[in-house]
């Protein structure tokens, strides 16, 4: 049996169930059933949008993000799908900070739910840097359907890891 890495801190149980949809080829078609379209934001320019306005709804005090992008270089073989940075730097005498937030590339041909999650997630780290109780609280909070998105979109990328594609 393959190891199921996106799945790497779930049950054996939950692993033995995904052999079987993987084993039996039935993957492909639970996820297309439950999510039968991918989205069309495919530009860093409409993903910045997107993000902004889940922002504005959510974290409208919190600090602006000076860039929203896809990214190529994100190794989703490291856990990374996407990342928030806070970069600050000495401008004279002042100090300058930005937040960037980088989404990676496999998500421009995913499911708007989990390009959702991952935003949810990366905007969550404007005011929780941890991954602890109240951040993904607040996650939930942007999104009810976190912990179940977050699942899935693992389901996807061990769909995805088989070398075949949905989209």
């Amino acid at each position: 049996m393959e190891t199921l890495k996106y799945l790497a801190g779930y049950s054996a149980t939950v692993k033995d169930q995904v052999h079987a949809l993987i084993d039996n080829d039935t993957l492909a078609e639970i996820l297309l059933k439950k999510y039968p379209d991918s989205h069309d934001i495919k530009t860093n320019k409409a993903l910045y949008a997107y993000v902004v306005s889940i922002k504005n709804q959510f974290l409208r005090k919190s600090s602006p993000l000076s860039k929203i992008v896809y990214d190529d270089k994100i190794d989703v073989l490291h856990q990374a799908l996407g990342l928030h940075s806070f970069v600050a730097r000495v401008q004279g005498k002042n100090l300058k900070t930005k937040n960037e937030i980088r989404i990676g590339s496999v998500f421009k041909k995913s499911p708007v739910e989990f390009l959702r999650m991952i935003v949810v997630h990366e905007l969550a780290h404007l005011k929780e840097k941890q991954h602890n109780k109240a951040f993904y609280k607040l996650c939930a909070h942007m999104e009810p359907e976190y912990h179940q998105l977050e699942f899935d979109m693992r389901l996807y990328l061990t769909y995805l890891d088989l070398g075949s594609e949905l989209y």
